[in-house]
């Protein structure tokens, strides 16, 4: 198991994406369910103060860096990670592994029709990956998409509820699904949809994907303001020599 690495509360697995992709199809090789979870600043900072969140975070099978506020966190308090370890990039590094061994993906969340248009993409970029199922995130109860996602005998499933909801769901009903491996990926289907453009592949790579949909969506300055402090919160834990 690779060692973890605490960034103010949440103790994320020092891996590489490969290292990551390889960790999850282990779990699948053990009676589930197990989670992976892909916390990012925002995650991080909700669970500070949502105890439920937090302990659920200490519990995951899987934690991976999706953010690079945490990477950078990390190095500011002198316990650097790897890198980091996008959501969607696990996702699909992980995908391109199940279609090779027959597993069976089931994808949970967003509007209604994302999800179907997420798993047709999906199935076209991955050659011989088995979707079993679909469901959009608009539900009330949750027995039955539980039960549904039994019944499609998933191995994984995406579970794209946004957080913390995303994670609780996991917690409190991933047993009853029946499946291996559940991984909490917020709006990854609407990516892998095509509804909405992930940044082009130079912002990736510099860690610049936050400034890209800040330019895109200029709504979205409230939560990116909260990044600087983040920082700053990592920076005043070394200080203080936790």
């Amino acid at each position: 198991m690779a060692v973890r690495v605490d960034v103010l509360g949440v103790a994320f697995d020092n891996v590489t994406l490969d290292e990551a992709a390889a960790r999850a199809m282990e779990l699948l090789d053990r009676e589930g369910p197990h989670m992976a979870a892909t916390p990012n600043p925002e995650i991080v900072q909700c669970a500070q103060k949502d105890r439920e969140l937090a302990a659920i975070l200490a519990e995951a099978d899987l934690v991976i860096p999706d953010g690079v506020g945490v990477v950078y966190a990390a190095k500011i308090l002198g316990r650097p990670l790897k890198g980091r370890v996008a959501g969607i990039d696990f996702a699909s590094a992980l995908m391109g592994r199940m279609a090779e061994t027959g597993r069976r993906l089931f994808l949970l969340g967003a509007a209604p029709g994302v999800a179907e248009e997420a798993a047709a993409n999906l199935q076209a970029a991955h050659p011989g990956l088995v979707v079993c199922g679909t469901h959009d995130g608009y539900f009330k109860e949750d027995g039955p998409v539980a039960r549904k996602i039994r019944e499609a005998r998933a191995d994984v499933v995406f579970v794209c509820l946004g957080f913390p909801k995303q994670e609780k769901w996991i917690a409190a009903h991933g047993e009853e699904t029946g499946a291996r491996l559940l991984i909490g990926l917020g709006g990854s289907l609407d990516v892998f949809a095509g509804r909405v453009e992930r940044a082009p592949e130079r912002f990736q790579k510099l860690g610049l994907e936050w400034l890209y949909r800040l330019a895109r969506q200029p709504s979205r300055i409230g939560r990116m303001a909260k990044l600087p402090l983040f920082l700053v919160s990592a920076a005043w834990a070394r200080i203080r020599g936790r």
